[in-house]
């Protein structure tokens, strides 16, 4: 919602978010917004101008924090001086931006205060809670494709192979898969064959007879025999040895196992979902893994997105986690915090935000986790090898500090662009590369810069 008197800013505001994939409503006086605020209507982002006609932009704030509203409030204002930024920002403005301000400012502050009237939501739970210790979370396309797909295989008993990197969720995916399906009443028995000792896996595997090695005290099932009837998820399977592989190939071909050292066969019914890493084709061309093993299991490949492309989703991981943790204490995150987090790559993808929001919990001071209770790692970054330092920039004391700092990583954000693609040699995908950002996303940072990718070729 667009609260604005002049028709031209109104207009402009407009073309830009809409432009930016943004629903915008445009209005010219506050009171029908009032109206449908007591009619408990609600916006994600309100963009609303200090000076209205008939009731003051500051007054039409402080009723939206009285009727306890959770759309996010950006102030627009001609008056750049100190006292109007700090007026507005204790009335419980997300921010506030000065006229005439530059479109991708508008852009940027929108997406964030978007995120956060997301992750408020989430808290609150006006929105469908997740599932219980349910990572399965988002409303990003990626995760929309996830779970459209698991909802059509999991009736389905073929093998299937999940792709995507540490920390993404695979093992729940496979659970998801098997919890839903007809093999849910029996046991789902997760192994992860990159842990597992050479010399033990083929035990684990099949299991093993008293006295068939050092050690061997009593029979042992592997979780072949444990899994029987249910499912059997094998983890970084691209990590077993290949002697391995030819074994579990004639298992998977028999559905029989022999434990080592025993002499005779079982027959087991179980369900074998994989998942890796690696580029198990890959590996194949590098005689690394077996290609009939690969194809008997590479029958549907899920690919679960890393969290730095579903960025959208990460208020609502947030907030789960918030839940999951914070042992009944109310807890939420402040902007800046949401903001620090977005901002971050996070390589180790859910894992790597679980354990930053444990961290945070455990150091936190009130109900709002602001960006010290972070780990250091997240809020103050290291910029990657060859990418251009940060700036130094003169700050202007009359200038707030959130301000100064919204400019601060604006200036840096555009150096780190022309300087990624100038070792990018010009090539937009190499470029996303090395920024750790898929092609769309770093396409619309180049647009929100004005910075042409033909210029550096």
């Amino acid at each position: 919602m667009v609260v604005e008197d002049d028709p031209d800013v109104a207009k402009a505001i407009a073309r830009k978010l809409g432009a930016e994939g943004h629903d915008v409503e445009l209005l010219s006086e506050p009171l029908p917004v009032l109206a449908r605020l007591d009619n408990q209507e609600d916006w994600d982002v309100v963009l609303l101008d200090v000076g209205l006609p008939g009731m003051s932009g500051i007054d039409v704030l402080h009723k939206f924090r009285e009727a306890n509203s959770l759309a996010s409030i950006i102030m627009l204002t001609g008056d750049n001086t100190a006292t109007t930024a700090a007026t507005c920002m204790r009335a419980g403005a997300f921010y506030y931006l000065t006229k005439p301000f530059r479109p991708f400012e508008l852009a940027s502050m929108v997406e964030s205060a978007a995120r956060y009237s997301t992750l408020r939501r989430q808290l609150r739970g006006t929105q469908r809670a997740p599932a219980p210790d349910s990572l399965l979370v988002g409303v990003s396309a990626e995760m929309r494709k996830l779970r459209a797909a698991l909802d059509r295989l999991a009736s389905q008993d073929v093998s299937i192979l999940i792709r995507g990197e540490s920390g993404t969720g695979k093992e729940l995916v496979a659970r998801t898969l098997h919890d839903r399906g007809e093999r849910g009443k029996k046991r789902f028995v997760p192994l992860n064959c990159g842990a597992i000792p050479e010399s033990l896996i083929d035990s684990e595997l099949f299991g093993h007879a008293k006295g068939a090695f050092t050690g061997a005290t009593t029979d042992r099932a592997g979780v072949f025999v444990e899994a029987d009837g249910g499912t059997l998820f094998l983890d970084e399977i691209g990590d077993m040895p290949l002697a391995v592989q030819a074994r579990l190939l004639r298992v998977l071909q028999e559905s029989e196992v022999r434990p080592v050292g025993g002499s005779s066969t079982r027959t087991v019914n179980v369900r074998v979902i994989a998942a890796t890493h690696v580029d198990l084709s890959a590996a194949v061309e590098q005689h690394k893994f077996r290609e009939d093993l690969f194809y008997r299991l590479n029958v549907v490949v899920l690919q679960v997105p890393p969290l730095r492309d579903r960025r959208d989703d990460l208020p609502l991981l947030a907030a789960h986690f918030l839940k999951k943790h914070a042992s009944g204490t109310p807890l939420s995150l402040s902007p800046d915090a949401l903001e620090a987090m977005t901002s971050y790559a996070w390589p180790g993808n859910v894992r790597e935000l679980e354990n930053a929001l444990m961290h945070a919990i455990a150091l936190h001071h009130g109900e709002v986790l602001g960006p010290e209770s972070l780990p250091a790692h997240i809020v103050t970054r290291t910029p990657r090898s060859g990418s251009a330092p940060m700036p130094v920039i003169d700050a202007d004391v009359d200038e707030p500090l959130t301000e100064a700092k919204r400019r601060a990583s604006a200036a840096f954000e555009k150096r780190y662009l022309l300087a990624v693609m100038e070792k990018s040699k010009g090539s937009v995908s190499e470029a996303a590369r090395l920024s750790g950002l898929d092609r769309t996303n770093f396409r619309r940072l180049l647009q929100r810069h004005g910075i042409d990718a033909s210029n550096f070729k």
